[in-house]
């Protein structure tokens, strides 16, 4: 029988062994293609494996769960993990998103996973309206945005003012920040500036790549699957990875 692939984003050891216990013993099918301790991990994960299923903590270190639903969107089914009955159950409840309430228990997972097996032929559903309404009810805290990115070019410590870079670029060890006729390395992963920047301001285009849009040119497409990004101020162009290619059909 083909396998389900699933991702786990769960920051409570005991409670994240639990789950994936409960889900061997529940679901037999359901291949765990990832396990991420952090919403940052969980979203570097998704791009990775691209699962079909995603079990999401709602409070994780880093970006919330909240907010790596948002960035899933229609690519996955979502089951939303929760210790925050007061506010999930109305949102949940009135949207198509299911949800588990913590501590999870066996008849609940039972019942979660019967609904996303009846799904799995059909689109993944529209988070927003839960995610709005989740929101509304229990603001996260917001978290300052970068403004400023220190990086070492030569013997200097140069501070460089996010507004100025084009695209950040994952290089092995570093992340590459790529300015109009200059370029540095920092040692910063990309997925933690991920969470750190303007979202609206910087677009991820790519697993390894997060562009500044006042620096898109244009998106040109190559073929039927692909597409790339020409940019102002540099002759490089930058691929389009599938799970982002919505953001230039609207």
């Amino acid at each position: 029988m083909t396998k389900v692939t699933v991702l786990v984003a769960e920051d409570e050891p005991l409670m994240r062994e639990r789950l994936l216990g409960m889900l061997a013993a529940t679901w037999p099918q359901a291949g765990v293609v990832a396990v991420a301790e952090n919403g940052n991990d969980a979203w570097d994960a998704f791009l990775e494996h691209e699962p079909q299923v995603v079990f999401l903590d709602i409070r994780m270190p880093g970006m919330s769960g909240l907010e790596v639903a948002e960035r899933i969107g229609k690519l996955a089914h979502v089951v939303f993990v929760t210790a925050y009955d007061q506010y999930a159950v109305d949102a949940f409840d009135a949207g198509a998103v299911d949800y588990l309430l913590k501590p999870v228990q066996p008849g609940r997972l039972d019942k979660a996973v019967a609904r996303i097996r009846e799904k799995l032929g059909s689109r993944p559903a529209d988070l927003g309206a839960v995610l709005r309404q989740l929101k509304a009810a229990a603001p996260e805290a917001k978290q300052e945005k970068i403004k400023w990115i220190k990086a070492s070019v030569g013997k200097q410590i140069r501070l460089i003012d996010v507004d100025e870079v084009l695209f950040f670029q994952a290089d092995s060890k570093y992340t590459r920040v790529v300015l109009a006729g200059s370029e540095a390395l920092v040692r910063i992963p990309l997925k933690d500036l991920l969470g750190g920047l303007d979202g609206e301001r910087f677009w991820q285009i790519h697993r390894g790549t997060l562009v500044n849009v006042n620096a898109i040119a244009a998106a040109e497409r190559i073929d039927a699957e692909r597409m790339q990004v020409l940019l102002r101020g540099s002759e490089e162009t930058l691929p389009v990875s599938r799970s982002f290619t919505h953001l230039f059909r609207e």
